[in-house]
């Protein structure tokens, strides 16, 4: 198999034992052609110190002034990047472990066909490791249906085959050089969420395929970064902004740029006010959780 290289992109927020736990998962990758990026989003404590007196030259640390959320520190990540000479860009959250051969599995899978521009991991609960978290999924343009972006089920071996996707979660899929080169980078506009629907989206518009590979492997500790938000209010009332109400017009972006025009209405009005609130009832079976739930979007508190 060729060896491209591939750049590791992850971001770290006040979350220095996270990342150094990922990246001690990453020393033990079967694959060797790769380099490690950090891009720190204003930490406010010494993770920069830390991290360089942990691993120094062994990680490329690119310090922030100022928070710019995932998707654009995923850009400054990206950018640097590609002035190094990467072949492939990795996004990976940096409250994950990942598995030996996670890496290998997603470059054999993405240089058996140079239409493929995105592939992405098999995402298990850190603290439930036989548990599946994501695996991406497929998007309805007309009803606004996330397909099984989030599928919280036993690992069976129900998803052990190669899936062409709409999307793949940005907690692990490598992006090849081409794709950037076409069509730019992630939208700052989404600070906190859905980016990955908007650029798979864009990604798969452009002729690229976009495939999900059960061999490549990572445990994720979600939301970790959020749980630290009641420590840093400037912070959280940025991301309130973002979530309830807020969100919307997330929501409002995406389907305005990606459904048909005199129709993207409906997947909006069915995601922001019946799909999220009716699928907790279903599976909570709780008219109080479905009611706390509606609460939650209006407010900008998530419960």
């Amino acid at each position: 198999m060729n060896t491209p290289k591939v750049a590791v992109i992850m971001l770290n927020w006040n979350g220095y034992a996270d990342t150094i736990e990922c990246i001690e998962s990453l020393k033990k990758v079967t694959y060797t052609n790769f380099f490690i990026i950090i891009v720190d989003n204003a930490s406010s404590c010494n993770d920069v110190q830390i991290l360089h007196e942990k691993f120094g030259n062994y990680v490329d640390i690119l310090a922030q002034e100022k928070n710019w959320g995932f998707p654009e520190g995923c850009n400054i990540g990206m950018r640097y990047a590609l002035t190094k000479g990467a072949d492939y860009l990795l996004l990976l959250n940096n409250d994950t472990v990942v598995d030996p051969e996670f890496m290998e599995e997603l470059v054999k899978t993405a240089e058996g066909d140079e239409k493929i521009g995105i592939v992405g991991s098999k995402v298990y609960y850190y603290y439930y490791p036989t548990r599946i978290q994501y695996i991406g999924g497929r998007i309805n343009w007309i009803l606004g249906i996330n397909g099984t972006y989030i599928k919280d089920e036993e690992d069976f071996g129900q998803y052990d085959m190669p899936m062409w996707q709409d999307y793949v979660p940005a907690t692990s899929c490598m992006i090849k050089r081409s794709v950037v080169e076409k069509i730019g980078y992630l939208d700052p506009f989404y600070f906190w969420a859905i980016e990955e629907f908007d650029y798979c989206t864009r990604a798969k518009r452009a002729g690229f395929k976009i495939i999900y590979q059960p061999k490549s492997k990572i445990w994720h500790k979600w939301q970790a970064s959020g749980v630290k938000l009641s420590d840093y209010p400037e912070t959280r009332n940025m991301i309130n902004k973002m979530v309830g109400a807020g969100a919307y017009k997330l929501w409002w972006r995406l389907y305005r740029t990606y459904s048909p025009p005199a129709l993207f209405i409906i997947p909006f009005l069915l995601q922001v006010s019946l799909i999220g609130p009716f699928c907790v009832l279903f599976f909570k079976r709780s008219w109080r959780v479905l009611l706390r739930g509606i609460i939650s979007r209006f407010s900008g508190k998530s419960r």
